[in-house]
């Protein structure tokens, strides 16, 4: 934020003083305590932070004390504020192409008041077409041999987990931006095109949020729900924003999270397939559960289950294939550990495990683990955590599977004397880092 502004550590401290004074505030923030704040892990104080969102224009409400450093934002929010439009669509993508955004901190750009607007955005937004621009013509040959090399990434990530195909994904969003901002196509090519964005915008940042680069992914989220929008997919934008909502729970918001799974389930198309609304309605439970409202959560576990079973065969899209049992009993699972039914908890997240593909297993396996210990079962819970942490050592790399299996570790504490616990603590340690 201060580089952003090309201040540098003094001016920053000097500005931070001169604010606290206009705001009455007591402060004696000096170039020693920038460099502790940025270098040394030091905290700065509630009072700080009041006047450091003062000063960076941050409103109050989304500077809480409690998520220090995540309320900062770390990328410029001009895709947030950019206007609804298919020009404004191809802006942001263009900007985002340029600059790669890959921010390694982890931290979440837009939060509280500024996460849910979005989604009111998207959903009171116009759905467009461009019009035809200045360069060569795109044609539908095109437009599949991009779609399947979408196919061909979703797959290989499924299997090996989203680090090292993230490069990939990112050359192919370039590569369909260029077509968006200099080709030529007409109404149909154009729809096309701002749906293969749409999805392969997603589909790079959740390879993103895979990696560890939270701000990165949700920036390549909220590009990918503006193509969604302005291609007339209000489906696809729907499943976009109910993703969003996982980096919300991330980092606490779980409120934030509840609002925007309701406004995609609200304003999802009435021709949307049960499959998708099955979807929506288990993302919707999980948001309701981690903000502890556990009848609620309940309620809409068990429409996710009834439109799954309504589904029946029907296709799914895309950008869906692969949901199914799998993750409705993963969900659920999580659902009842919250509820504290821990056994039935234990055999859904077991059973969504058993169907899941790699790079989900690996992800689970320290949900299964944490349930199983909770519930007594050691040896149980270092079998799952085994299991999961075989896949990250040949097969799978994934940042989110080996935070999760680091959490599980230090639940190990009180039993570190235990011989298969050191064995599993120190095969964790030899990890090499996913990020």
């Amino acid at each position: 934020m201060r580089r952003t502004r090309k201040w540098g550590k003094i001016e920053f401290a000097h500005k931070m003083v001169r604010r606290a004074a206009e705001l009455g505030v007591n402060l004696a923030t000096n170039r020693t305590v920038v460099w502790k704040w940025e270098e040394g892990g030091q905290v700065p104080d509630a009072a700080a932070q009041q006047v450091m969102a003062s000063l960076f224009g941050i409103a109050p409400e989304d500077a809480d004390p409690a998520n220090w450093p995540y309320w900062l934002p770390v990328w410029d929010t001009k895709s947030v504020d950019a206007p609804w439009t298919p020009a404004g669509t191809v802006e942001t993508l263009a900007d985002l192409v340029r600059s790669g955004h890959m921010d390694r901190r982890g931290f979440l750009t837009i939060t509280g008041a500024t996460l849910t607007a979005l989604a009111a955005n998207w959903a009171e937004a116009p759905a467009a077409f461009a019009s035809a621009l200045d360069g060569d013509a795109v044609t539908d040959r095109m437009v599949t041999a991009l779609e399947q090399r979408l196919d061909t990434l979703r797959s290989l990530d499924d299997e090996m987990g989203g680090a090292r195909l993230l490069e990939q994904a990112r050359g192919d969003l370039a590569l369909i931006t260029g077509l968006l901002k200099n080709a030529r196509y007409g109404e149909a090519a154009g729809s096309r095109l701002y749906s293969l964005a749409a999805r392969t915008s997603y589909l790079t940042g959740w390879m993103a949020y895979d990696s560890g680069l939270r701000s990165a992914g949700q920036e390549y989220y909220v590009s990918a729900l503006r193509a969604a929008r302005t291609s007339g997919d209000n489906a696809l934008g729907a499943f976009i924003l109910a993703e969003m909502g996982v980096h919300a729970s991330d980092i606490g918001q779980d409120r934030e999270r509840v609002k925007m799974t309701d406004t995609a389930v609200q304003k999802v198309p009435r021709t949307t397939p049960p499959g998708v609304l099955s979807y929506l309605e288990l993302h919707r439970a999980e948001a309701l559960s981690r903000n502890g409202q556990h009848r609620r959560a309940g309620q809409s576990l068990s429409r996710a289950f009834a439109l799954w079973e309504k589904h029946g065969s029907v296709a799914l899209p895309d950008w869906m294939r692969w949901y199914g049992e799998h993750q409705l009993h993963s969900t659920e699972g999580k659902i009842l550990f919250r509820a504290g039914d821990v056994n039935r908890s234990v055999d859904a997240l077991a059973d969504s495990i058993a169907r899941a593909v790699p790079r989900d297993r690996a992800v689970r396996s320290s949900r299964l683990a944490t349930a199983r210990l909770a519930g007594g079962d050691l040896d149980g819970a270092l079998d799952a955590a085994n299991a999961g942490l075989t896949l990250l050592e040949s097969k799978v790399t994934s940042a989110r599977a080996q935070e999760r299996l680091e959490e599980f570790g230090k639940k190990l504490t009180p039993f570190r004397a235990e011989p298969r616990v050191k064995e599993f603590r120190e095969h964790l340690r030899a990890l090499p880092s996913a990020a």
